[in-house]
């Protein structure tokens, strides 16, 4: 039989290693496509002891399957828990709430920690998908810590089913170097018209119908949560006429920004951040009419099949120290002010991870209808198809 790595070029190889490293793709994939998996399970079959270096069982057990972003977590905290712990980190990358709430609902998942975002966990636990969370394996969360704003959504009538990741804002990243000329847009409406016009080809939008659609409707001013069948007949008809002049429709846009295939895309912060500190002619946009400002969590999926596992993972990534580590490296901001009192301070300066107050102030929590809205949802599925 012969090894799969044999097909890959040296810089397929090395554009593999980079998505596993920025968390787009999961460890199963890049151990798949570049036979290292392979490898192992043939080193582990001639040398025992490697075997079990490798997939030690600890207490805990070994493994944990979690469901989260792309680009969204530092593979080293992962790789140094494996290391404590015997338990190897499976990460599954997701684009939308929607899809993870898809597969819940399917059920079988197999997952042990995903990462909602604020709007969605209500809906979770009205569908008795979601575990309420023993605060008393978690000894690393202070809730005291925490700013209300971006930690309340976690509770439901009175039970804590999700404890506060991060927060952030969802904006869009500009290649500056190819405007040739234009004033860097700074608005929804320049968003969508400049892509049907001077970045026809070569803008970017989410997966995602709550981003996709909240910022349509912001080109008319409308809220980014609107479920009015008037507002969302306009947000659509701007979409299908954008459509054409799209580059492509994924909520991984980091790759082609990078090569330049796309030169603008809807964005999360973090991504703002790190397409900026590696390029900085990609810059980091909040639309002046608004949109969104969201907060993610760590949450539990009823049946998790490690959940003793689950527990450890997140205990040990809400640690301050491995905390203010995730920060550095995704460049989200936390919540967490013992976190914050060890970050340096010019990423506490930063104006992408801490927009100016007028910027922020005209941003939305997204809205729990949006999640099961069926025209939102039917409109999604008419522009991704058209």
């Amino acid at each position: 039989m012969t090894d799969r790595k044999d097909f890959l070029t040296r810089q397929q190889f090395m554009a593999e290693l980079y998505r596993y490293k920025k968390g787009s793709v999961t460890r199963r994939h890049f151990l798949g496509v570049t036979g290292l998996g392979l490898a192992t399970s043939v080193l582990g079959s001639a040398v025992p002891g490697l075997r079990g270096a490798a997939f030690a069982q600890g207490s805990i057990g070994d493994r944990v399957v979690v469901a989260s972003w792309p680009n969204y977590h530092d593979p080293a905290n992962f790789d140094a828990f494996t290391a404590e712990t015997g338990a190897a980190v499976d990460l599954n990358v997701f684009g939308s709430n929607e899809e993870m709430l898809a597969k819940l609902q399917a059920g079988g998942s197999g997952w042990d920690v995903f990462v909602p975002t604020n709007y969605t966990i209500t809906t979770y636990v009205e569908q008795d998908l979601i575990e309420p969370l023993d605060l008393s394996k978690l000894p690393n969360y202070d809730p005291a810590s925490f700013d209300a704003r971006f930690a309340d959504a976690g509770t439901v009538n009175g039970t804590v089913y999700a404890v506060p990741r991060n927060w952030g804002t969802t904006g869009f990243v500009v290649n500056t170097s190819q405007l040739g000329g234009l004033a860097k847009p700074t608005s929804w409406k320049e968003f969508w018209d400049m892509t049907k016009a001077e970045f026809s080809g070569r803008t970017m939008v989410h997966d995602y119908q709550l981003t996709t659609i909240g910022n349509a409707l912001k080109y008319f001013g409308y809220s980014f949560n609107s479920v009015d069948p008037a507002e969302l007949a306009e947000a659509e008809k701007l979409l299908l006429e954008v459509k054409p002049h799209l580059f492509a429709i994924n909520s991984d846009y980091q790759p082609s920004m990078r090569s330049t295939d796309a030169w603008m895309s809807i964005a999360w912060t973090g991504d703002g951040k790190q397409l900026h500190r590696d390029m900085p002619e990609i810059e980091y946009v909040l639309g002046k009419e608004g949109g969104e400002l969201w907060s993610d969590f760590f949450a539990i999926p009823k049946g998790a099949p490690h959940r003793d596992a689950a527990y450890a993972l997140i205990n040990y990534l809400l640690a301050p120290e491995v905390n203010a580590k995730e920060v550095a490296f995704h460049g989200y901001p936390v919540a967490d002010a013992r976190v914050n009192a060890i970050l340096p301070a010019e990423m506490l300066n930063d104006p992408i991870m801490y927009p100016a107050a007028e910027l922020l102030n005209a941003l939305e929590f997204g809205a729990a209808v949006t999640l099961t809205d069926p025209n939102r949802a039917e409109l999604m599925a008419r522009f991704k198809s058209a």
